[in-house]
């Protein structure tokens, strides 16, 4: 167990620890305020101050873990070996950098609390962050630092047995539409028809009514395939099922249908089922209280896991939202159009409540790659090369790897293609020696 001295335990300081040494490290840790208790503790320890008590290990506190509520900070970020960090401490310090104030403040994600440029759907962009445009996006930096906080420890108590977490995948599987062509009710059908002779899109109006008529399968109907291959892998996936109304953003299948309730009992029988909850019920707790109940209802399970319609949060309501409903994960955390680290961490970690000054019951479960973000590269080759680069840096801190695909991912479709490939290659990764 690792002991930390400190003048002040504050909810800020243990969450931030407890994240570095328990969640990434596996080390225990607990906090102590009285330096007899400090200096009888034989194992692993540290103090945590503006000055070391002694010749122990010490790093110097920035004030951010002892404050409450939200200031305009002064952030310099600077390289450290192979990464950066930011939160300068000083000589007598035995890291250069606060890492454990450094790491709250991009968990709690206290930058998006901040005024920024929201984009057209209201969302935190991710050229408005301080790792985008300080060069550190594309690295798992809290994870980084907790290991070279482990090195101090190793060559301080080289007795000390460290346990060691391996590599993990978590595959997401998004679906906002389940089907392109069927059970969108007369009025869509006969909207989509008009549209495809009107644009002069025989091809696909021919594929239309092949699948309508149930000559062939259609092309969003990947989802034997899917199971085929959750039936293969030792990890669940997890399969996000829009099931809101019908809106401007929202245009899945009417959950009332018995095929789409057939499909979700189907794919549930093999992998996790989650919500992803529609863009309106965002805005409002009634609507997202009756999508959750509507879900298990359908699936005669707990509702446990969510995600968000267009990967859209609204801090911290989106996260009050959930834990009123109880609902345990979520897996909205992440970009769109940018590979990386939104919360600069591949570990799962709890929402921190930064106006109530509490860590809650919610585990936020970041992701680090959409399938739309691999659109923008020309070639598969190039798809293949950005994704195994993103998987390397997370082999390397031995982390959770969240990649996010939709069933259409998997389709035949021309602008999808080698994306199943994709999708093996990352489900092969945790096989390799």
């Amino acid at each position: 167990m690792l002991l930390v001295y400190t003048p002040k335990i504050t909810p800020r300081l243990t969450y931030a620890f407890k994240h570095i040494s328990l969640r990434i490290l596996n080390v225990p840790v607990s906090f102590t305020t009285t330096v007899e208790e400090f200096i009888a503790h034989d194992s692993m320890k540290i103090s945590y101050a503006k000055q070391p008590l002694s010749s122990e290990l010490f790093v110097r506190s920035h004030e951010l873990l002892f404050e409450q509520g939200i200031s305009d900070l002064d952030i310099n970020v600077q390289d450290w070996g192979n990464t950066k960090c930011f939160f300068s401490t000083s000589d007598k310090s035995s890291l250069p950098f606060d890492i454990f104030a450094a790491t709250f403040y991009l968990l709690s994600r206290y930058e998006e609390y901040l005024p920024h440029v929201k984009d057209d759907y209201g969302r935190f962009l991710a050229t408005e962050s301080l790792a985008f445009n300080k060069g550190f996006l594309h690295q798992p930096v809290v994870d980084i630092w907790a290991y070279k906080f482990k090195d101090m420890l190793q060559a301080q108590f080289p007795d000390f047995d460290f346990p060691e977490r391996t590599y993990n995948i978590q595959p997401i599987i998004d679906v906002p539409v389940a089907y392109y062509f069927k059970d969108k009710g007369l009025l869509r059908t006969l909207g989509g028809t008009v549209s495809d002779i009107a644009s002069l899109k025989f091809k696909q109006l021919y594929q239309r009514y092949q699948s309508l008529m149930g000559f062939k399968r259609d092309p969003y109907d990947t989802f034997k395939w899917i199971v085929t291959k959750q039936k293969k892998t030792k990890v669940k996936f997890i399969v996000f099922f829009l099931i809101g109304e019908y809106s401007t953003f929202d245009k899945n299948i009417n959950i009332n249908k018995k095929r789409f309730v057939s499909l979700i009992k189907y794919v549930g029988d093999y992998c996790k089922i989650g919500l992803k909850v529609s863009f309106l019920a965002l805005d409002d707790f009634a609507m997202l209280k009756k999508e959750k109940l509507k879900m298990e209802s359908t699936t005669n399970n707990p509702l446990e896991a969510s995600r968000h319609s267009f990967s859209k949060l609204n801090l911290p309501e989106t996260y009050r939202n959930l834990i009123e409903l109880e609902i345990k994960q979520d897996f909205t955390m992440g970009y769109i159009n940018h590979m990386g680290f939104r919360a600069g961490t591949c570990t799962p970690f709890q929402f921190y409540d930064l106006d109530y000054e509490v860590q809650t019951p919610l585990q936020i479960n970041p992701f680090h790659c959409v399938d739309y973000a691999l659109l923008k590269r020309q070639s598969y080759l190039d798809k293949k090369e950005d994704l195994l680069r993103l998987m390397d840096t997370v082999k390397s801190v031995n982390g959770t790897f969240t990649p996010v695909f939709h069933n259409y991912a998997f389709s035949n479709l021309d602008r999808w293609k080698g994306f199943r490939d994709l999708f093996r290659i990352v489900l092969e990764s945790v096989d390799e020696k």
